[in-house]
């Protein structure tokens, strides 16, 4: 297992980040779209990912209504001071008008329900789920920071952001002195490249870190879809992130004939493309069966030669958007203009 240093901060977190969104009880509010692990099979993918080398878990306040966040605490124990934990606020568990969002009432109160769930007195990285248009950023700045100086919150990152959202909070946590945001967690999968247009840009200009989730657009990408064959799975009952079937079994493909090559499964194929790519930090791995975690953990010994990064870039690329299609010049030794990958 490889070890990255998180954007701009002094902490080093592992390649592969275990989301825990599967950890919940039969029944649970997630159940019936990404599965239920329970207690026993939580605690045993937390043991084989820290016996792997993963050192940071993600989780969130509204993942299986909370028990998520119950079940990685029970699953840590008293290795929770060894280990990163993740968590995320913006969205809620309850109804109310001031429930949702990040305004200072709706942060303090979900910092300190996630800690009581997490069974722990700080959060490594406090993320905010999504763009809240409704509450100014400054309040959520310094209420973050505030959060970090009482030492709650260790680091502050952000997960849905367009290009420009993640440029403005930026700049203006510079401007207020207050905590920056130290990663941005994001969409991003050999059959879902948007990422590239202005939110990886954005991320490697502006130092931040990177946590990808869905590296397997839920599945699409684990070898059960083929143009013959859509086993039932996750995305039979939920079709997300949206997929251009056409293109997408292309990918697959050209995955699978990798894979073979390599003696290795078509998902740690398209793992280990993710983890070739610049500005990626972490990818968020996570599994409703322990084999399906295994599998997954094994991307992080596969290599890719530049011909196999190359085939799979080329069947997967997308179609360039202005300005993204506009020419490259070169003045000296120095490219202006657009510069599109």
């Amino acid at each position: 297992m490889k070890y990255k240093k998180l954007g701009h901060t002094g902490l080093y977190v592992s390649e592969l980040t275990l989301g825990t969104m599967t950890f919940d009880n039969e029944g649970g509010s997630y159940a019936g779209i990404v599965g239920a692990t329970g207690q026993e099979l939580a605690t045993r993918m937390v043991d084989l990912s820290i016996e792997a080398g993963i050192n940071i878990f993600d989780t969130a306040n509204v993942y299986s209504s909370g028990v998520s966040e119950e079940m990685l605490g029970k699953a840590l124990g008293a290795r929770r001071k060894d280990m990163l934990v993740a968590t995320k606020l913006a969205s809620s568990l309850t109804s109310g008008p001031n429930d949702l969002g990040t305004s200072r009432l709706a942060i303090m109160r979900e910092v300190e329900g996630s800690l009581k769930r997490l069974g722990t007195d700080y959060i490594d990285l406090y993320q905010v789920h999504t763009f809240d248009y409704t509450t100014p950023l400054e309040e959520t700045l310094r209420t973050l920071d505030d959060l970090v100086r009482q030492g709650k919150v260790r680091y502050i990152g952000l997960s849905n952001f367009a290009g420009w959202q993640i440029a403005k909070a930026d700049g203006l946590a510079r401007q207020l002195g207050t905590e920056r945001f130290a990663s941005a967690q994001s969409y991003y999968s050999l059959v879902g490249r948007e990422l590239e247009r202005d939110i990886l840009p954005a991320v490697q200009d502006l130092g931040l870190g990177t946590f990808i989730y869905s590296p397997l657009a839920s599945g699409f990408l684990s070898g059960k879809y083929t143009r013959h064959s859509e086993a039932s799975g996750r995305r039979a009952a939920f079709d997300y992130p949206p997929v251009d079937k056409d293109q997408g079994y292309d990918v697959v493909d050209a995955l699978a004939a990798i894979a073979e090559e390599k003696n290795a499964s078509v998902a740690q194929v398209a793992l280990a493309w993710l983890l070739h790519k610049p500005g990626v930090t972490s990818v968020i791995v996570g599994a409703r069966k322990e084999a399906q975690l295994v599998d997954d953990l094994g991307a992080a010994d596969i290599v890719l030669s530049d011909a196999e990064m190359a085939r799979l870039d080329e069947v997967s690329a997308f179609k360039p958007e202005y300005p993204g299609y506009l020419p490259v010049w070169r003045r000296g030794d120095t490219l202006f203009g657009q510069l599109h990958d």
